[in-house]
């Protein structure tokens, strides 16, 4: 999996060395927006609004220029702030004026102002910026991946900083708009809906608007030859899905099961409630990756998650994201089971759907899988920990603790929880403990002890099924077992 190999206390600690005595004054924007996980990740003193991103890229020489509009308003008085970026810049503006700016570390973009930001103040930032996204290294990796025809941006739990300036953490979310030109022939994939295609002078513009507020891991884009297909749901919502021309074996599987992307998202609505976006739809590029990503409107797959055949579990996955993670996105990356955990027994209830075995039966068979001295009861999925935060545990441990709660409340309950949540908190941020809040005020029960014994004890639980002994030792396997277990790779960010 990619992700920041530091040690968290290490890094804060280095982190408030670096910050000059104005800080004492509130005067100069954290480097870090506080994730114990990740403490480089995002910024202090702003929450941004929107993001105006128009790029150029030549996918032959791998060049990005770009020039970034940054809204944003401070939440304290700023005589300095940062962006998180890994490409070199060339100026930028604030409110209109030229700032000073200098890099510090791999990814750090020290921003002077002109004049200081009063607290409370709109302040526009402009970045212009260029440079080679796959040569960029940030903690020795990159997010960015060269495709035979173009890049892709993808990854989690960062990718922004390779293509643009940000606040690269899910608790400051914005709208968007990526406009990008590429070269006549290639086409450019990014998030929300195409709201105009133009050409000139050899290079195609494709403009994409996200009108809803999202996660800066969440955005992505995709440039190459694709082919694509169009369709509106029921709802009228436009469904945009993409496949590189170059698939090869995969590409029957690919399409047979991200061209299910509507019918998918139509049954969640009668799990999770209404759609929460203006659009949907799917891309499969051509990269060596195994894994799959819940970028908002349009998740990535990689081919090999259909090397197997077509896997409609997968787009179940990642569709379900789209409730939980991206509307409603993790407070800290300590939250994860808030997203894992629920996409996981999405797929369980997909299974119960077709009939391939319910979600008590997988329940039991994935109990049955780990005895009581299996490693996989030491992971917490309540706070996993930074290296644990993609672990097994977190999705199957996670599906697990949300059978036992469907046991202990009821159906009716329980599926009234599934719909409230992402009715409650849309759009926003929140944490498990808010999960565990919202669940005793509307089961009417105290359950923090419950979800302490499953999420939070490195021990295994007592089974969540009410069958026999002979049952729990050795349940059948059900049916929809080898095709959710052919996912288990999507959260292997490698």
């Amino acid at each position: 999996m990619h992700r920041r190999f530091i040690v968290p206390s290490a890094l804060a600690v280095s982190l408030l060395l670096a910050i000059p005595a104005s800080a004492a004054e509130g005067t100069v924007g954290a480097p870090g927006i506080g994730d114990p996980y990740y403490p480089a990740s995002g910024n202090g003193g702003y929450d941004v609004s929107h993001y105006d991103l128009r790029l150029k890229y030549q996918p032959a020489t791998d060049l990005l220029e770009g020039t970034a509009t940054i809204l944003a308003t401070t939440t304290q008085e700023l005589s300095r702030f940062n962006l998180d970026l890994g490409l070199d810049v060339s100026e930028v503006r604030v409110n209109g004026r030229k700032a000073g700016h200098v890099k510090n570390g791999e990814q750090e973009l020290e921003i002077t102002p002109a004049t200081p930001l009063a607290k409370g103040r709109a302040v526009s930032v402009v970045v212009r910026y260029a440079g080679r996204p796959s040569e960029v290294k940030i903690n020795g990796w990159t997010s960015w991946v060269r495709t035979p025809d173009g890049a892709v941006a993808a990854q989690e739990p960062e990718s922004a900083a390779w293509w643009y300036p940000s606040n690269d953490h899910p608790l400051d979310k914005a709208t968007y708009d990526i406009s990008v030109s590429v070269p006549d022939g290639v086409q450019a994939i990014s998030n929300g809906t195409l709201q105009s295609q133009s050409s000139k002078l050899g290079w195609t513009r494709f403009n994409w608007r996200s009108g809803k507020p999202q996660a800066t891991y969440l955005t992505t884009l995709a440039v190459g030859k694709f082919d694509i297909t169009t369709d509106t749901t029921a709802d009228g919502l436009p469904v945009v899905n993409a496949y590189s021309k170059d698939l090869g074996a995969n590409d029957g599987a690919a399409r047979a099961s991200i061209e299910r992307t509507a019918e998918v998202a139509e049954w969640l609505t009668e799990v999770f409630g209404p759609y929460p976006f203006d659009a949907l739809g799917g891309y499969a590029p051509n990269v060596k990756s195994g894994f799959a990503l819940e970028t908002q409107t349009r998740p990535f797959y990689s081919p090999k998650q259909f090397a197997n055949g077509s896997n409609v579990s997968v787009v179940v996955h990642e569709l379900a994201h789209q409730w939980y993670g991206d509307s409603v996105s993790v407070k800290g990356w300590k939250d994860i089971w808030i997203n894992e955990g629920f996409a996981r027994y999405s797929q369980w209830l997909w299974s119960e759907k077709e009939g391939e075995g319910t979600a008590q039966e997988l329940a039991d068979h994935t109990y049955a899988q780990h005895p009581a001295d299996d490693p996989f009861w030491t992971v917490k999925p309540g706070d996993p920990g930074p290296d644990n935060q993609f672990a097994a545990a977190v999705y199957d441990r996670g599906a697990l603790a949300l059978q036992a709660l469907r046991n202990e409340v009821g159906d009716d309950t329980f599926f009234e929880l599934l719909k409230g949540w992402p009715a409650e908190h849309a759009y926003g941020n929140a944490s498990v403990d808010d999960f565990v809040a919202y669940a005793e005020r509307v089961s009417g029960k105290p359950l923090a002890a419950f979800f302490d014994t499953w999420l939070f004890q490195p021990t295994r639980p007592q089974s969540p099924a009410a069958a026999d002994a002979h049952a729990l030792n050795a349940p059948e396997r059900p049916a929809s077992w080898k095709k959710i277990a052919a996912t288990n790779t999507i959260h292997d960010h490698r």
